[in-house]
């Protein structure tokens, strides 16, 4: 099947909430930030999204909102979550509308601990019916079930409707052997932002980000430096950037990010049960450390 073109940096955007509605006024602000800070593009609804803490309603809500903000200018990809039933994520690609997005990012069903053949199959009924290009997203710490090397490589060769995977499992010797081994068509994208920068020196030609919400220029910034050959360009935007990751995840995501947009004005630090907001001592933490990188 025809490709879009996606690779550079995506951004895994927020769902920004105030009084535990959806901010619309809020996403826009976000949608129209990240776009003017030179994100390559969007996925709606990933896990920095809190897909897994709206209904279905809502959901849809979000991501027409999101198309209809977007208007064209970056392509959009959709999350999709809840596939630990492999039979009803079918029915619901079957059922969605995907007009205008350029592709869906589905991950490895968590909690059942598939065996890999499982996880190929699973996937290999995803491609049989969607629409679109498929993004398969490795992400253990989530899943705690990690797709292994040859299971996305061999998924990669099976099928054209793989177009990426989103490498989250924050092994580069798995990632490496994936770009050694995957056809020429198929991309490996970086899961993890502290990461990045090796995966691209490595080969990789991507990115799904957590830290573009905030700072989208200056990372966006180092995986194009990267992604063109100048790693000495690259080198200092990772490492301006390099401290700030670890706050991120201190109290879990979105709520690190979250606390950074609330800084920067762009939207409430609100995020729902059972996630909870970035504890204070925390907060000045992460402010001390972005302030030190002169980025407040």
């Amino acid at each position: 099947m025809n490709q879009p073109k996606l690779s550079g940096t995506g951004v895994a955007l927020v769902t920004p909430f105030r009084d535990k509605a959806i901010d619309f006024p809020a996403l826009e602000r976000m949608i129209n930030y990240v776009i003017e800070g030179g994100v390559d593009f969007i996925v709606s609804l990933g896990t920095t999204g809190e897909a897994t803490n709206q209904s279905a309603e809502e959901c849809r809500q979000v991501l027409d909102f999101t198309l209809e903000k977007v208007a064209g200018r970056v392509p959009v990809v959709a999350g999709l979550f809840g596939g630990n039933y492999t039979q009803r994520l079918v029915n619901v690609i079957k059922d969605y509308n995907f007009d205008g997005f350029s592709a869906i990012m589905s991950s490895s069903p968590a909690y059942i601990k598939p065996s890999q053949d499982g996880i190929f199959a699973h996937y290999m009924a995803l491609a049989e019916v969607s629409p679109l290009p498929i993004i398969i997203y490795n992400v253990p710490g989530r899943t705690s079930s990690n797709i292994e090397a040859e299971t996305t490589i061999r998924l990669a060769h099976a099928s054209d409707k793989f177009l990426a995977v989103k490498e989250a499992s924050g092994d580069i010797a798995q990632a490496i052997k994936i770009i050694k081994e995957k056809p020429g068509r198929f991309q490996v994208w970086s899961g993890e932002d502290p990461l990045t920068y090796p995966i691209l020196a490595c080969g990789g030609t991507g990115v799904i980000s957590v830290i573009a919400n905030a700072f989208p220029k200056e990372f966006s910034g180092m995986v194009r430096y990267a992604m063109q050959g100048n790693f000495t360009e690259a080198r200092e935007l990772n490492e301006l950037l390099h401290d700030i990751h670890p706050h991120l995840y201190a109290h879990g995501n979105p709520a690190g990010v979250k606390a950074v947009l609330d800084m920067l004005g762009l939207c409430s630090k609100e995020v729902r049960i059972p996630l909870t907001q970035l504890p204070d001592s925390d907060y000045q933490k992460l402010r001390a450390e972005i302030q030190r990188a002169g980025l407040l």
